[in-house]
């Protein structure tokens, strides 16, 4: 091998070195404090927020601590403190005791979680995405004692099933047909639960009492269980998502979404997608085509001509950078599709926006 050559490989493993090595660095942000106070309601997200650009990244910077290692560990009246191990920040925990003999008496839900969990209360069993036809499979409504075509909270509803006496059941209506944009694969079936309720009688109409109503039961909805997979660990563990993915549909078909609303990915659990995994938010760039003049034209402005020459050739539109929109983190996964939270945000969020490996370096954010 010549020299030359022998240099641009190594040159080429200096700069992905290097590269790797700056990614993993934590940036602190510009006026951050020394020490915080945790108060009731804070997040681990909420109080790396004051010390970090990127709070998704809290586990590093907490690394270091063993104390921390466990969130339920944190409670309001602790200060954390940044201090300096080996040139990287880290936070140190100083418990609050009180002055009495008691000592340090917490709540057993007082401890302070990875992120507000009221904010996805409401989706960890009301949206699942399933294969439709098993949808269509599963035990149906057929009515209820009362005489009203609608069913609330308390009623007593008909299911034309053989169910167990004292399962408690989830009541789905179905929702949209997830598809996805580019190959046209079929992604699953949106269900959205209605009410919960409990079995009362079996046979082969069986009764189930509503305990509670998220919007009115009809005929025609089915009935799944709910398991422990509709529910979902107090304790997120953030990490870069290794994947790329796109933003397939905001909940309640709202046009814009931002930060604290939940949209659907059009990846799930069988491209690797896991709970906990943050992703980046990036709007494609502008196609900028050259008129006869000489003159960049942005796509709104295009004549059907300039339209034309786009569409027939990538040579002849020159492409804009990606726009930064935000961060998200997935909560819960199904087999193609999943649920994430928008926890920051610079613009609106759209449906078909580019989902990224959070890389603060190389994405320029």
């Amino acid at each position: 091998m010549d020299t030359p050559m022998k240099r641009l490989i190594l040159l080429g493993l200096l700069i992905l070195s290097c590269s790797s090595i700056f990614a993993d660095t934590l940036t602190l942000k510009s006026g951050h404090p020394d020490s915080y106070i945790v108060k009731k309601g804070d997040t681990l997200w909420d109080i790396s927020a004051h010390f970090l650009n990127d709070p998704w990244r809290w586990p590093k910077l907490w690394g270091s601590n063993p104390q921390i290692a466990n969130p339920h560990l944190i409670y309001p009246g602790d200060r954390l403190t940044l201090v300096f191990i080996d040139g990287e920040p880290r936070l140190v925990v100083k418990p609050h005791v009180r002055k009495s003999p008691e000592g340090r008496i917490m709540a057993k839900d007082g401890a302070i979680p990875a992120i507000d969990l009221s904010l996805i209360q409401a989706y960890l069993v009301q949206n699942r995405v399933v294969d439709s036809r098993w949808f269509e499979q599963q035990p149906m409504v057929m009515g209820g004692e009362s005489e009203s075509k609608h069913h609330i909270i308390n009623d007593i509803i008909y299911v034309q099933s053989e169910l167990t006496v004292g399962d408690k059941l989830g009541v789905y209506a179905p929702g949209r047909q997830f598809v996805a944009q580019e190959s046209g694969d079929n992604l699953g079936q949106e269900v959205i639960m209605t009410a919960s309720g409990r079995v009362v009688e079996s046979g082969p109409i069986s009764k189930v009492r509503l305990l509670s109503n998220i919007r009115e039961t009809k005929a025609g909805y089915r009935i799944l269980p709910i398991d422990d997979d509709s529910l979902m660990s107090a304790y997120f563990m953030p990490k870069a998502a290794t994947t790329t993915a796109s933003v397939l549909a905001a909940e309640g078909n709202l046009r814009e979404v931002g930060k604290l609303d939940v949209v659907y990915l059009d990846q799930g659990s069988n491209s690797g997608v896991e709970p906990g995994h943050v992703y980046s938010i990036f709007r494609d760039g502008q196609g900028i085509v050259i008129d006869g003049d000489g003159m960049p034209v942005k796509p709104e402005d295009r004549s059907t001509y300039e339209d034309l020459l786009s569409s027939l050739s990538a040579d002849n539109e020159i492409k804009m950078p990606d726009i930064y929109h935000g961060k998200l983190m997935v909560f819960k996964v199904f087999d193609k599709v999943s649920l994430g939270l928008i926890l920051l945000n610079k613009k609106p969020v759209r449906v078909n926006d580019k989902l990224l490996q959070p890389d603060t370096l190389l994405q320029g954010e």
